[in-house]
């Protein structure tokens, strides 16, 4: 996994940041137990790991907070960045992000699910542009390769961690911490609480 400000290159040639970190999680009751954080190892492709599957969280955007579970329980965090540059084309940005999900499958993976963030209303129609080309690029990439995905409401992640549907961000990143995560702003707090819904919600079994 990249650590904080690594840059990595796409397959165009174009580099992007990529920041996270990372969390161990035991799970010995309904609500993982958090302990000292420790750097992401890449364990390979083993799936001889209690049964579970590589899941990855996202709430998508030009700074998309993300999450991923791997096999061993590891679940690592954090945002990447969709911007285009001064002389990119509009496209770029989707191509950008196709090489990110690859990267990310190729080295964390492979990735068996995907959840995202189902937004119905956003702020302005730049944002609705840019999340409904993410979608797309998102479940075009996944249909590629057979991977189950779904969106999930927003009022639903909102009220499974904090207990109501419209939480606000500064909300959002006081639960990430009330688990024993330190997200470094409310993408990646969304993304945490999203992946946390999905395996809680799952019987354990996402």
């Amino acid at each position: 996994m990249p650590t904080n400000t690594e840059q990595l290159t796409g397959l165009t040639g174009h580099t992007y940041k990529a920041v996270t970190r990372a969390h161990t999680r035991v799970s010995t009751a309904d609500k993982p137990t958090p302990v000292k954080p420790v750097k992401p190892v890449n364990r390979g492709l083993s799936h001889d790991h209690r049964g579970r599957r590589a899941i990855l969280a996202l709430d998508l955007g030009t700074t998309t907070g993300w999450a991923l579970r791997g096999y061993d329980g590891l679940i690592t965090s954090g945002t990447a960045f969709f911007k285009p540059g001064r002389f990119d084309g509009g496209g770029m940005r989707y191509l950008r992000f196709t090489n990110w999900l690859t990267e990310m499958d190729r080295l964390s993976g492979p990735i068996e699910a995907i959840w995202f963030e189902e937004v119905r209303n956003h702020k302005g129609v730049d944002a609705s542009h840019v999340y409904g080309g993410l979608m797309a690029t998102l479940t075009a990439w996944a249909e590629l390769r057979g991977i189950p995905y779904e969106g999930v409401p927003v009022g639903t992640i909102k009220r499974h961690a904090t207990g109501k549907g419209n939480a606000n961000k500064d909300a959002m990143v006081a639960a990430a911490h009330a688990r024993g995560f330190s997200p470094a702003d409310d993408n990646e707090a969304d993304a945490i609480a999203l992946l946390l819904w999905a395996i809680e919600t799952n019987g354990g079994q996402a």
